[in-house]
């Protein structure tokens, strides 16, 4: 049930709005067409006052403003998502944040945007490309009882991509493997360790960064 009307929300984002903070999201590499200007706080402070709700996530989306579209993806019901909204949505990303909210906050619940996982990292698209690595990242974090080698060879792949947000994304997919317990640690680094025998610029910098983390003292002391 909504505890907050859709006008409510956009009134109160547009009092919240802070102009010079969206022209400073610019700098962090965060692309949109239009913003109010808020902070993911204040954002998911708004998602708090409103209920799940399906249609109300689909009108917040269908607003197209940087800030709906983060808070689509709390108030959505992600059983109710169906195939057509997956590839809607997923083929609107434009922004690295807007991929990796969406996947913390809704596609780890689907179990359609994983088996996607596959297809979506083959896709010239930057973002949908960055969305499947960014979900592999997601699920290290919070399912760290399955299976991650299945991904290892798009991971592999992927690492040729030499745009920042792709390859960014790869990077992070691979440490947050290796973080996981002192197995996958040890899998992440040889997988790293691969990257960093192929002659691509991107994937040396892949590997470079992740073996960085995975062998430092910081990750290494979490496991004994």
């Amino acid at each position: 049930m909504i505890r907050m009307e859709f006008d409510q929300i956009i009134q109160e984002f547009e009092r919240l709005s802070d102009v010079d903070f969206a022209e400073n999201m610019k700098k962090f590499g965060i692309r949109y067409v239009r913003s109010y200007g808020l902070r993911l706080p204040q954002i998911r402070k708004v998602a708090r006052q409103c209920g799940k709700n399906h249609d109300f996530a689909l009108k917040l989306w269908n607003h197209g403003y940087h800030e709906t579209y983060l808070l689509a993806t709390l108030v959505e019901e992600s059983e109710k998502v169906d195939s057509e909204q997956l590839d809607d949505w997923v083929s609107t990303f434009y922004s690295w944040d807007l991929v990796d909210q969406a996947c913390i906050n809704l596609l780890r619940f689907i179990p359609e945007a994983r088996e996607n996982i596959f297809i979506w990292c083959d896709s010239d698209e930057e973002f949908v490309k960055r969305t499947a690595f960014s979900l592999i990242a997601v699920l290290a974090v919070h399912e760290k009882e399955s299976d991650f080698e299945i991904y290892f060879d798009i991971i592999k792949e992927a690492s040729k991509d030499n745009r920042n947000f792709v390859k960014k994304s790869v990077n992070w997919a691979i440490r947050q493997i290796g973080k996981i317990d002192l197995e996958n640690n040890r899998k992440a680094l040889d997988l790293a360790y691969e990257i960093l025998e192929m002659d691509y610029k991107a994937s040396k910098w892949v590997a470079r960064g992740a073996i960085r983390e995975l062998e430092s003292e910081k990750v290494r002391s979490k496991f004994k």
